[in-house]
């Protein structure tokens, strides 16, 4: 196989200013986990990770089900022994997704994990034992045909490289995965995914500009430690959008403080307000404003609420006035704008009839389910 290090890149500026939307993505090789493509066009991954303890199957079964549920289609896991690599075997066969084991410091617990039917490994090549060591591990994924993930974060920068570069900078992060990169290639090894991330914005997003110049090898794209459920959230949207709307990134991770639930729905945020992928109901509310003449904003939150198991992509309009309402609600699949104690109802930009408020919701929500099982059906 040719070596995938050096490439002619496409532009990594892709936003078309007339419109808004990407255009263009940045071309890379595409990388198989279990059935999921990462990589080459492919549409982009959503995964997560499990915070319960490995070695607790039942709990960590019963949370990579409700990240599916959510629709999450790749889920790590963390290996910090061998009580935790035993425990794959089991949790393996039972999750109905491709799941990623987690290594560090130590070159046997991905053996391990390997010989369990781990679907894909993501290793530190520097952390996790010799040169001879590191070799060993990549034998066994290349003879499973497991891809390897090469996991650089800004806070386990080695030495050298810090001193070298005076600090966690982006040229660190990127000489840092190259390095491990080429360990790799050494072996013929092809089958990578990079990731170089770190809790500073600005970092991680020149840090992914720099390496998509130099590789061609599929983008794990996420802000590391981003925070809260709140600032987490603000911090993840703003890095992974700026390098997503650049055209670079083949899969993302949100990293939050809580629930991993919640990084789905934020991942998921993330790419529909992009353009990139759909899945579910997006809003479309107004601020509300002095004009406001209904109770908008616990419609809104009503409304949300009621749908948000709805998987059908559409988009609900829930306006609040008549200046930008009968516009809005127009051009969304079901929409919804307000007047004095009353509503107005759009589908698919054909006026369908006047409501008073207080049923705002209950004539929105029935409009939704119903174009939504119509949808469902034609498909069918």
């Amino acid at each position: 196989m040719k070596d995938q290090s050096n490439h002619k890149t496409m532009p990594l500026i892709t936003l078309d200013s007339s419109q808004g939307d990407i255009v263009l993505r940045n071309n890379t090789r595409a990388v198989l986990v279990g059935k999921t493509a990462i990589g080459g066009g492919a549409p982009i991954v959503v995964q997560s990770m499990t915070n319960t303890d490995t070695r607790d199957v039942k709990a960590t079964l019963a949370q990579i089900a409700a990240l599916k549920e959510a629709g999450c289609e790749l889920v790590r896991l963390a290996v910090p022994d061998a009580e935790a690599a035993a425990a794959l075997s089991k949790i393996c066969r039972e999750a109905d997704l491709p799941l990623v084991a987690d290594i560090h410091f130590d070159y046997r617990l991905a053996l391990q994990a390997v010989e369990a039917g781990i679907s894909k490994l993501r290793i530190n090549p520097g952390n996790i034992g010799s040169r001879e060591q590191v070799e060993t591990v990549v034998s066994a994924a290349k003879e499973r045909n497991i891809p390897i993930r090469i996991g650089v974060n800004a806070g386990s920068l080695a030495k050298p490289l810090l001193d070298k570069y005076g600090g966690r900078v982006p040229e660190a992060l990127v000489e840092s995965a190259l390095q491990h990169i080429k360990i790799l290639e050494d072996e013929s090894f092809y089958d990578i995914v990079i990731s170089l991330k770190a809790s500073d914005v600005g970092t991680t997003v020149q840090a992914y500009q720099l390496i998509a110049r130099r590789v061609q090898y599929p983008l794990h794209v996420g802000i590391t430690e981003a925070g809260t459920a709140f600032h987490g959230t603000i911090k993840s949207s703003v890095g992974i959008g700026i390098i997503l709307a650049m055209g670079l990134g083949d899969t993302i991770r949100v990293s939050l403080t809580g629930d991993p639930v919640e990084e789905v729905k934020v991942a998921y945020g993330i790419l529909q307000s992009l353009g990139l992928r759909q899945r579910g109901i997006e809003i479309i509310s107004c601020p509300t404003c002095g004009r406001t003449q209904i109770d908008l904003i616990e419609i809104a939150q009503e409304v949300e609420n009621r749908l948000e198991d709805l998987e059908v992509p559409l988009k609900v309009a829930v306006m609040g006035c008549v200046v930008n309402g009968p516009g809005e609600a127009k051009d969304a699949d079901i929409g919804i704008a307000g007047g004095r104690d009353k509503v107005v109802l759009f589908r698919k930009g054909k006026l369908m009839g006047q409501f008073p408020a207080e049923e705002a919701v209950d004539v929105l929500v029935k409009a939704v389910e119903e174009l939504a099982k119509a949808m469902t059906d034609s498909n069918r």
